[in-house]
C-alpha cells in the first residue's frame, strides 16, 4: 500500500505514464489503486480513505494525555477524588485535560477502578427470566397482600395464586401471619386438586417465598419457581394488579372485623373475578371463561355478530370493522425486545 505522503509521488508517476501513451487504468493497476483513488488523490481534497490506511482521528488522547490522566489521577492531591472532581478542580485553575468520562476511561483501561468505602458495593441484580404462557396451568404468579383488621397495626394476609395465562385466581387462603409452612401446605393442596408438575412459579423474594420448607415442597411437587427482583414490583405484575383491583373493588371492607370475616370476604371476592369480572387483559371475558377455553368460542360469536352488522349496514364503519382476537401467549417479565415491538 503506498503511504499517505507519498501519494502525490503516484499521482506525478501515473501522469508520466499516461501522457507517454500509457492507458490510465493500466498505470493505476501497476500501483494497485483504482482510478477513482487516482482521481481522488489528484484532487487533493481528502486523505487517504482505503480501507487500513493509517488514519489520524483528532479527538483521540494520546499516550502523553493518558499518562499525564493517570499522573494526576494518582497524585497525592487527588487520590481520594473522583474524576467529576478533578476536572472541575482542574477547571476551575484554568487547566483541561480531558473530559471525566475520559478519566473513567483511562483508569478503567489500567484497572483502577474500584469500590473503596467501607460498605458493600451496589450489586445489579440479573432481570428474571421470561416466561411465556400458551395455555392454562402454565405459569402462576403468587404473592402475599396484607389486610387490615379493627386494630391498629395488626394485619391478616391473604395467600393469592393467579394464573397469568387465564388471570384466574386457582388458589388462596387468608391467615394470621406470613409464614412459608403455610405457603407450602396451600401449594400441596392445590396438587391434591389438580396436576401442578411443570408449571411456573414467580413471586417476589419475600421470605414465605423463599423459605427452606416452601422451596423443598415446590421441587417435591414439580413446581418451578422464579423471583423477582427485590424491591421491583415490576416483576410481579399480574399479583400486583390483582392486589390493586382486590382493594379499589366496590365494597371492599375499610377493615376487616375478623379471620371469619375476612375469609367470608374473600370466597366472595374469588367468586366474583373468577365468574363475573370481564378482564380488559383477555378481551373483556372472566378469567374462568378463558381457563376453560370458552374465550375463544366467545371471540367467535363476537365476530360473527359484528361482520352480519357490517353486511347490513357497512356505512356506519369509516373504514374495515375490528373484530375480536383471542390473545395467544402472554409474557411474564418480557424481554425488552418484544417491549420495543409493542
Amino acid at each position: 500500500m503506498i503511504p499517505l505522503n507519498d501519494r502525490m509521488l503516484a499521482v506525478e508517476l501515473i501522469d508520466e505514464a499516461v501522457t507517454a501513451g500509457a492507458r490510465l487504468f493500466k498505470a493505476c493497476e501497476v500501483l494497485d489503486i483504482s482510478v477513482r483513488t487516482y482521481y481522488r488523490w489528484k484532487s487533493n481534497k481528502t486523505g487517504d480513505m482505503r480501507k487500513g490506511a493509517p488514519k489520524k482521528v483528532p479527538r483521540k488522547l494520546t499516550k502523553a494525555d493518558k499518562k499525564e490522566i493517570l499522573n494526576i489521577s494518582c497524585s497525592e492531591r487527588f487520590a481520594d477524588t473522583n474524576p467529576y472532581q478533578i476536572v472541575a478542580i482542574l477547571l476551575e485553575e484554568g487547566t483541561y485535560i480531558a473530559s471525566p468520562s475520559s478519566f473513567y476511561r483511562v483508569l478503567r483501561e489500567h484497572d483502577l477502578i474500584h469500590h473503596r468505602r467501607k460498605g458493600r458495593p451496589g450489586n445489579r441484580k440479573a432481570a428474571p427470566p421470561e416466561l411465556i404462557a400458551t395455555g392454562p396451568n402454565q405459569v402462576w404468579s403468587w404473592d402475599i397482600t396484607w389486610l387490615k383488621t379493627g386494630v391498629s397495626g395488626i394485619y391478616l394476609y391473604a395467600y393469592v395464586i393467579i394464573d397469568v395465562w387465564s388471570r384466574k385466581i386457582v388458589g388462596w387462603e387468608v391467615h394470621i401471619k406470613e409464614s412459608d409452612e403455610i405457603a407450602a401446605e396451600l401449594f400441596k393442596r392445590l396438587a391434591s386438586e389438580q396436576n401442578v408438575r411443570g408449571v411456573r412459579l414467580h413471586s417476589d423474594n419475600g421470605n414465605p417465598m423463599k423459605g427452606a420448607t416452601m422451596i423443598m415442597t415446590l421441587y417435591k411437587l414439580g413446581i418451578l419457581p422464579s423471583f423477582s427482583r427485590p424491591r421491583v414490583s415490576d416483576d410481579n405484575a399480574y399479583s400486583e394488579s390483582l392486589f390493586k383491583t382486590l382493594k379499589y373493588t366496590a365494597g371492599f371492607p375499610k377493615y376487616f372485623t375478623d379471620l371469619g370475616h375476612a375469609r367470608s370476604w374473600m370466597a366472595d371476592f374469588v367468586n366474583w373475578y373468577n365468574t363475573k369480572h370481564r378482564h380488559s387483559g383477555i378481551g373483556y371475558v372472566t378469567p374462568n371463561q378463558r381457563h376453560s377455553g370458552e374465550s375463544d368460542i366467545i371471540m367467535q360469536k363476537r365476530n360473527e355478530t359484528i361482520a352480519k352488522a357490517y353486511a347490513l349496514n357497512p356505512d356506519r364503519w369509516s373504514s374495515n370493522p375490528v373484530f375480536w382476537n383471542e390473545i395467544k401467549e402472554v409474557y411474564l417479565n418480557p424481554s425488552w425486545k418484544k417491549l420495543k415491538a409493542s
